[in-house]
């Protein structure tokens, strides 16, 4: 098994921390892993991406050019990512901003509105947690108490308080995903 997914969006978005998390994920559950980011200097309000490489056998580069997954969090990136996408492949957005949704027939298309969904919980800070609840309810790489510890591993200590109100956001995510027909 090896998943190589894209996560890419705008910076403040918590795109490297979601893929920080599937990677501590995977290292939990004693996967092959690579995380790659790729930011802009202005960071908050930049492009952000990263590629993340789940696998049972050894990775041999982590340089990708086209993607089983996509997870796409603004228009720039579903420009740019969505032909990446390899036929057969998964491309995961969130509608918020997006004006050219996707129309590829080749691969299999997923809409979370995770922007209005952490509008509601009122907790904007769980966007990429309930996105990524989206992702592991259509693709489930990585176990849920394996990305309870990559949060624990990823998050300060300080913050821990928080993990309980992630979780929730993961489910809230796994709950709200759609099958987008094209």
């Amino acid at each position: 098994m090896t998943e190589e997914i894209i996560i890419a969006g705008f910076g403040g978005q918590g795109v490297l921390s979601m893929g920080k998390i599937l990677a501590y994920s995977g290292v939990m559950q004693e996967m092959e892993v690579s995380w790659m980011p790729s930011y802009g200097p202005e960071m908050r309000g930049g492009t952000a991406n990263v590629t993340v490489i789940l696998s049972d056998k050894r990775i041999s580069s982590p340089i990708l050019h086209e993607f089983d997954t996509a997870i796409i969090l603004n228009q720039q990136s579903m420009d740019k990512f969505e032909e990446q996408v390899k036929p057969g492949g998964t491309l995961i957005y969130d509608g918020n901003g997006i004006s050219h949704h996707p129309t590829r027939k080749d691969i299999t298309i997923f809409r979370v509105d995770a922007t209005e969904e952490a509008a509601r919980m009122r907790s904007i800070k769980t966007f990429n947690m309930i996105v990524l609840g989206g992702l592991l309810k259509v693709k489930p790489v990585v176990k849920m108490e394996n990305v309870i510890e990559g949060l624990k591993k990823s998050l300060p200590e300080r913050h821990h308080h928080l993990i309980p109100m992630n979780e929730k956001a993961i489910t809230r995510g796994m709950e709200i995903v759609n099958t987008v027909e094209v």
